[in-house]
Formats: C-alpha cells, sequence, structure tokens
C-alpha cells in the first residue's frame, strides 16, 4: 500500500531525487505451505505502525536533504499479498531505496528469506529486524545457520530498537547504496519517551478486524519466565512513553476514525506510569467524550496493585490478557513464573467481571510433568472454578531468544530445524512423559474440552449473570475455537475470510494444478463455513435459552463465588 508523503516531484532547480522505503509485515506458511492471510486480519502489527512513525519522522526531518523526496510503503501480508515485483520495479524507479522486514518473529523468518532472495537477485537492498534476529544475537554464542544465509546474501541485519535517531543511519547508508552488514543496538537499549509517535494511517487499518491499532505504552518486563524472550530482547528494566505520548497517539488515532487500542506492554500492569496514562485516558473518555477501547495484557496479581482494576475500567478497558499460563505450581516454578499465585486466580478475574470486562487467559501444555490425562484434568478444574471468558492453548516452545531454547541447544536436545513451526501451535521438541503425537492430541483435545457446546453455555450463562453480553461470548468462542478446528492455526493467527493464492506456496512444495487447486480450496471454504455455521447454530440456541430465562441474572456458580477460608483447603486447584 503506497503512501506518498511529497507530493511535489519538482523543485526549483530541477527534479527531486526519490528514496523508497518499503516495510514489510510478513506472514508465515500454514501446514500446506500456502502463506497464512486474511480479507481481515486479526491485530494490527505494532511494530510496523513504532517504523512507520520513525519513518515519518526521518522524513519530516529530511535526513537525506531538502533535494531528495521520502517515499513509504507499507505492508502487512497477515491481510495484504505482496508485489514483489512491482516493489522492485518501484525501488528501481525510483533509483534508491530498501525494503525492511519488520518486527521477524522465528515462525516468519523462512517467508521472511523467501522473499528477501527474490529482492536480492534483482540487485534490491534488504534489511530484516526483529525478535528472531535480535534474540539469537542476545542469547546464542553464535549466529545459526538461516542467519547466516542472510548474511551471506548481503541482507543488513538489525538487532535492538530503532529509536534516538537510529533509522537515520541505515536511511543514509540505503541512500548511498551501502547498508552495513548489521546494526546491532541490543547493549543499548533507548528512551522511548518524547521520540517518534507509533502509527498507521486509517486506510492500513481498514484490513483488520474492528477499528483497531496497536501501540506500545512501554517495553521491558521484571519477571523471569524461562519460555520468554522480551526480557532478553527489550530487558527486564521499565522503560515507558509518558501519559503526554499516550495521548497524542489517542489522538492522532481518534482523529482518522480509530478508537481502538491493544496496548501491546507484556505486562501493562508493571508499567510504572499506568495510572498517569489511565488518568489521562479517562480524561479523555470523561470530559471530551471520546469512545475509546483498549485491550491489554497483565500478570495474575495486577488486581493487587490499588486502583488498578476500577481505573482500567473508567479508562476503557474492555479485554484483558492475563499470563495463567499453568495451574500445576510445579510447572509454574520450573518455568520461572514465581508471580503466579494460583489462590490469587479466581480474585483476579472476579474482578475483571466486576466492571466488565472480557478475561483472556493464556494456558500453555508441554510442560515436563504433562500428561495428556493431567493436562485434561486441569482443564476440567478451571471450567469448573474459575470464571475465565477465554482460553487459549500454546505449546511450550525453546523460542529462539529464550532461556529454554539456550539451554536446550548447551544439552543437546532436539528442536525441531524449521523454524515456520515455531508458532506455538506446532510441538517443537521432544517431552519426558508425552510422545510427539500424545502431545498433540492433547493439545487439539484441550481445545476441545474447554469449547465444548456445555461449557460455552456455563460461559454466556455466567456472562449475563455479570452484565455482560452473552453474544460477544458467544462471537470470541467461534472466532478463537474455529480457528484451531477449522483452519488449524491459533486464533492469534486469525481473522475474517481466509485467503490462499495458488502461486504463494512455500519453495520445496508442487505447485498445484488449477483443476485440482480451486476445487479443493471451494470445498475447504464450504466446509469451514458449514461447520462455523453448524456452531452458531447449536450456541445460538443455547444464547436464546439463556436471554428468554427470567432468571438468568442470578445464575451463579463455583467459579462465581466469593472463596471462602474453608474452600482454600479444599480447592482442587490446590490439591492438584
Amino acid at each position: 500500500m503506497h503512501y506518498p508523503l511529497v507530493n511535489k516531484i519538482v523543485k526549483e532547480g530541477g527534479l527531486i531525487k526519490q528514496f523508497r522505503v518499503v516495510l514489510i509485515k510478513p506472514s508465515h506458511y500454514d501446514d500446506d505451505g500456502y502463506v497464512i492471510q486474511w480479507r481481515k486480519s486479526a491485530v494490527p502489527s505494532n511494530t510496523l505502525a513504532v517504523l512507520y512513525g520513525l519513518c515519518l519522522d526521518a522524513t519530516a526531518r529530511k535526513v537525506l536533504g531538502d533535494d531528495t523526496e521520502i517515499v513509504i510503503d507499507a505492508w502487512d501480508e497477515t491481510n495484504r499479498r505482496i508485489p514483489v515485483g512491482k516493489i522492485i520495479a518501484s525501488i528501481k524507479s525510483a533509483g534508491s531505496g530498501f525494503v525492511g522486514f519488520a518486527g521477524v518473529q522465528s515462525n516468519q523468518f523462512p517467508r521472511t528469506m523467501d522473499m528477501a532472495r527474490k529482492f536480492r537477485e534483482a540487485g534490491i537492498q534488504v534489511c530484516i529486524g526483529g525478535f528472531h534476529i535480535s534474540g539469537c544475537l542476545a542469547m546464542l554464542p553464535e549466529l545459526p545457520a538461516d542467519i547466516r544465509e542472510a548474511q551471506d546474501l548481503g541482507i543488513s541485519l538489525f538487532a535492538g530498537e530503532a529509536e534516538e535517531g537510529r533509522i537515520d543511519a541505515v536511511f543514509r547508508d540505503a541512500f548511498a547504496g551501502a547498508m552495513q552488514p548489521m546494526y546491532n543496538h541490543l547493549n543499548s537499549l533507548p528512551a522511548i519517551e518524547e521520540q517518534p509517535l507509533p502509527f498507521l494511517p486509517a486506510k492500513m487499518l481498514e484490513r483488520s478486524m474492528g477499528s483497531l491499532t496497536s501501540f506500545d505504552a512501554g517495553r521491558g518486563c521484571p519477571f523471569v519466565c524461562s519460555f520468554c524472550t522480551i526480557i532478553n530482547v527489550q530487558g527486564r528494566k521499565s522503560r515507558r512513553r509518558s501519559a503526554d505520548d499516550v495521548e497524542a497517539i489517542v489522538r492522532a488515532n481518534v482523529a482518522q476514525g480509530i478508537s481502538g487500542f491493544f496496548i501491546t506492554d507484556d505486562n501493562f500492569a508493571r508499567n510504572r506510569d499506568w495510572e498517569a496514562i489511565f488518568d489521562r485516558i479517562i480524561s479523555l473518555r470523561e470530559k471530551e467524550g471520546m469512545k475509546i477501547s483498549l485491550t491489554i495484557q497483565v500478570d495474575t496479581m495486577s488486581h493487587k496493585i490499588r486502583n488498578f482494576i476500577d481505573k482500567a475500567g473508567r479508562a476503557g478497558v474492555r479485554r484483558a490478557f492475563i499470563g495463567l499460563e499453568n495451574i500445576n505450581p510445579d510447572n509454574l516454578k520450573s518455568a520461572g513464573k514465581k508471580q503466579n499465585k494460583i489462590l490469587e486466580y479466581r480474585k483476579l478475574m472476579q474482578e475483571w467481571r466486576r466492571i466488565g470486562v472480557i478475561s483472556y487467559a493464556g494456558y500453555i501444555i508441554g510442560f515436563s510433568t504433562d500428561t495428556p490425562e493431567r493436562i485434561l484434568a486441569d482443564i476440567e478444574v478451571i471450567k469448573r472454578e474459575l470464571p475465565v471468558d477465554v482460553m487459549e492453548f500454546f505449546n511450550l516452545t525453546p523460542l529462539p531468544g529464550s532461556a529454554d531454547h539456550k539451554q536446550m541447544l548447551e544439552r543437546g536436545e532436539w528442536m525441531d530445524p524449521d523454524m515456520n513451526k515455531y508458532d506455538l501451535n506446532h510441538v517443537t521438541t521432544k517431552h519426558p512423559l508425552m510422545s510427539k503425537a500424545a502431545w498433540e492430541g492433547a493439545y487439539r483435545k484441550a481445545w476441545d474440552a474447554y469449547y465444548s457446546p456445555q461449557h460455552i453455555e456455563t460461559m454466556m450463562k455466567r456472562a449475563v449473570a455479570s452484565g455482560m453480553s452473552p453474544g460477544k461470548l458467544m462471537f470470541l468462542s467461534l472466532w478463537f475455537y474455529g480457528c484451531l478446528k477449522f483452519e488449524r492455526l491459533h486464533p492469534l493467527e486469525g481473522g475474517i475470510l481466509r485467503r490462499k493464492h495458488r502461486l504463494d506456496r512455500r519453495p520445496g512444495m508442487p505447485i498445484e494444478n488449477p483443476l485440482i487447486f480451486y476445487p479443493r480450496r471451494l470445498w475447504e471454504v464450504a466446509a469451514c463455513h458449514l461447520g462455523i455455521l453448524g456452531m452458531i447454530m447449536i450456541n445460538g440456541r443455547a444464547r436464546r435459552r439463556i436471554k428468554a430465562d427470567p432468571d438468568a441474572r442470578n445464575y451463579s456458580d463455583i467459579a462465581l463465588q466469593p472463596m471462602t477460608d474453608h474452600e482454600q483447603e479444599s480447592l482442587e486447584m490446590l490439591e492438584k
């Protein structure tokens, strides 16, 4: 998608030079080798917004001089097909420029390299940044083969963050046709207060679900979870945008019709300026009437912070993602997740429910003591004893950049060599108690168990009893479970109307005959929509029963009730 920042191409004395910057947030391949892409994808990329904002600032400061027009193209492959040929032609026509792959995660690295090779073959300069590059540089004694291949192709690597003018050096080097092999800023984490703000034009955001954009109010996390890459790339010290910065982000987006925000901080409750930020947003909502809504991520002890929950409600928080991770204390301890106190889980979720916020919880499968039987038994305990709304399951994955990955590499343990599978939806290592097939089966059954028609009905009953919308819970259940069941994708990679292009298949896998591809694709679409329609019919009947029940507001179960001292002693979650 093309966003020319300077319309004037002629200046006194002659033509202005043009420099073209193409930012691409890549997707990755599904199990059949097709790029995961939607008509509307779930959440806009914060990294893409950050880099776009930095490029806007570099343009405004005329870092390449008064006689050079900088043109930015920004693409999110989760909802747009990347026209590699047209991009090559546009850069060659301009005479200078480069392609920057933004926020590349480990599972996106193979797809990134497949596109990067085409650009390099055409003589186009390429730079790759993101957690795969930064995580490997931060944690490994030597770079893995896939990153070394990128270096051999003459691809520039960017590690760390690009604030404090660091993007300027990339622009100037690319303009001179001499990009550096490595831009390594890992040992110098920049302040992000009063830095150029993340921003994406409304035209791009139209291709995401709802009126939604994303921004980071802070970076870094104080905890030491062994499976996490964030602490080893962004650090454990909190770096924050000011309340003024956040207000500017909100105002800029509201001005273009965007009022929903996903704050991407790994743990917003540990942002030291959370209260000042909430107060500022509360003022915008209550004094200026802005209809702002927020989605945030918090830890399981966030309700202990004085005023946090109440101010979150006034600031427009509508959804809160909670890193539940597991209910087995031994598993939590082995992962360094000491901040999770299982006695607090129900209190936390009841507090969010009190202010009408939908709670999401992430749950990890594959810890060392897990077995299929224990996993499913724990899911039943959660369904019965915790008032969580939406659950999403992840396979424990040794992501490059995490302590788990480094330690397994040092011990010589097997890890799947295909980075495309490192999406938390695949099994990528061996387990002491489960075979690969048993682990994969337990993962699928966990989804089936939580999103059974009976439990979805219970979720909707709890919603009505808490003054929340049962329809929203039904929609979210359809989305989360439907993505896994019908598309074999994690819901965080989901969207509306899956797109598959016959020619966009992973190298090494054959391009299918149109007479085979299109009939099968038609059947896939039909089967998917018939399956979703069936779920709508089943859960819709339950929703109508609940809405017709005059006593529905008085529904209660163990998960909704305050926890007494006697119950704490007999709580099955504690017994386990």
